[in-house]
């Protein structure tokens, strides 16, 4: 579905991501792991437009998309959340979420209207568990609620694939619970398929199919849950970060 190669990007001589390669398979929800600056943020941006590669390939069902804006990734089916939700404070829930759905439908199926993007955008907000009636605002909103929004601005736009950016920050452990599992929903009701990028490993490994880890710019390890939390490499990265 998505097949990533050899990406690398240079900022100014530093090597934030090098010769990266993998591939995302239809329907799985494939976790992305590794310590701060290890370039998990930095493939997030290259995937969704953010940045160009300065190495490498990103492609999408055979085609290139590497290089492309986040415009037209969004509406080629890709939406990502972001770590730090900044919803339009002075309009509605629904509002914010009805914008992304005319943002992201509007690229792919032209002629979407008000009734139409109202609807998608009431489908998001129920299915990440905000109210949908029209009268609900940003202001009530705490940490589990923003990132409620943000996964719901995502799902507006209709993707086939969501990379979702640390969808646990903040969150206490009921809410991490509720956060993961409304993330299996959309791969089981929507067949949506998941990058997961999260510093919270133990919810996210109950979750995911299959995770990658990053140290440094490059992969290091990649396989199922458990074989990458035994794997040495990986140990030896999280045990050698927690005692410096």
């Amino acid at each position: 579905m998505l097949v990533v190669e050899s990406l690398t990007k240079s900022f100014d001589g530093f090597l934030a991501v090098n010769r990266v390669s993998f591939e995302l398979r239809k329907a799985e929800i494939l976790g992305l792991i590794g310590p701060n600056g290890s370039g998990k943020s930095t493939i997030f941006n290259l995937i969704a437009g953010a940045l160009r590669p300065t190495a490498g390939s990103i492609r999408l069902d055979g085609a290139e998309i590497g290089g492309m804006s986040a415009d037209q990734v969004c509406h080629l089916g890709l939406a990502r959340t972001f770590q730090i939700p900044r919803p339009f404070r002075k309009l509605t829930l629904l509002a914010n979420v009805t914008l992304a759905a005319f943002f992201g439908g509007g690229g792919r199926r032209r002629g979407v209207t008000r009734g139409e993007a109202e609807r998608q955008a009431a489908q998001a907000l129920e299915l990440a568990g905000l109210p949908s009636d029209g009268a609900a605002t940003t202001e009530s909103l705490g940490a589990a609620g923003l990132k409620k929004l943000e996964l719901a601005r995502a799902l507006a736009t209709q993707p086939r694939i969501l990379l979702a950016d640390e969808s646990l920050g903040g969150l206490d452990h009921t809410e991490m619970d509720q956060a993961a599992a409304v993330l299996e929903r959309i791969r089981a009701e929507l067949g949506i398929t998941i990058i997961w990028v999260e510093h919270i490993m133990g919810v996210l490994m109950r979750v995911v199919d299959r995770v990658i880890v990053l140290d440094h710019g490059e992969k290091i390890c990649e396989g199922a849950p458990q074989a990458v939390a035994q794997d040495p490499r990986v140990i030896e990265v999280y045990l050698g970060k927690a005692h410096r």
